[in-house]
């Protein structure tokens, strides 16, 4: 698909509401994803009122889309839904634990990439908010959600009002394994690496930053570790709060 070779993040939006009937029919589609046990595990909250878009920008660190996109997607991994229907039908569910939210959040996240591929091939921009995770309980407090439903994915969507550059993928070779997998020599490292930290904008990002490599932006300034067990803890009490921990 050219709409996916060709793709790129879009965080500049126009002012063009998106029908919903285009986006209901979009987010039906994306539902015939793959799903365990044929139990769909997720839902999707639809933010369109600029004012809970304000509420939930916080949460993501105040990134303009999340204010400026005219359409925000919540992807939230969703065991409450089935758990009721289960105690409606006379079965008792046992789906308040670590793996029942890994299988949800799979779900979610199989529904996310079929909506992301279905927007951007009927001409939508889509940027995906990684931030979700970082900050969980602010947006189960933003949107209500109840127990047993976490918040996994945020999407914002909207008309493009910028093409910019595709960012860069590691080559083939530096991803796939045949047959089993095969560690990774310095040499092999130092290959599949090349083309990332030759870019004129990596190398100035490593020069702004004052750093010595690329990869210490990552480490020391982008993804550090404390900040990584900081919200590791938070999404352990995200998960003890929503009933997974059992």
């Amino acid at each position: 698909m050219d709409s996916i070779r060709n793709r790129r993040t879009i965080r500049k939006y126009k002012q063009q509401d998106i029908p919903a009937e285009l986006l209901n029919g979009l987010l039906e589609e994306a539902f015939r994803a793959s799903t365990m046990g044929n139990m769909q595990l997720y839902s999707v909250v639809v933010t369109r009122d600029a004012e809970r878009k304000a509420l939930l920008a916080p949460a993501h660190f105040n990134q303009p889309m999340v204010t400026s996109a005219p359409v925000v997607l919540t992807f939230c991994a969703d065991f409450n839904r089935f758990s009721k229907w289960c105690r409606q039908r006379k079965a008792e569910p046992g789906y308040d634990n670590l793996i029942s939210f890994i299988n949800a959040a799979s779900d979610t996240l199989l529904a996310v990439q079929n909506f992301c591929t279905l927007a951007e091939d009927r001409g939508l921009g889509i940027c995906y908010l990684g931030t979700t995770v970082y900050n969980p309980d602010q947006i189960i407090d933003i949107l209500h959600l109840p127990e047993l439903v976490v918040p996994v994915a945020t999407i914002t969507v909207g008309y493009p009002d910028e093409c910019p550059a595709q960012p860069d993928r590691l080559p083939l070779s530096g991803i796939i394994h045949e047959e089993e997998y095969h560690d990774y020599t310095p040499e092999a490292i130092d290959a599949i690496y090349a083309m990332k930290e030759s870019l004129p904008e990596n190398k100035h990002f490593v020069e702004i930053n004052h750093t010595e490599t690329l990869a210490q932006i990552f480490t020391n300034i982008r993804y550090k570790k404390s900040d990584n067990e900081f919200m590791s803890e938070g999404l352990k009490r995200t998960l003890k709060r929503q009933g997974f921990d059992k």
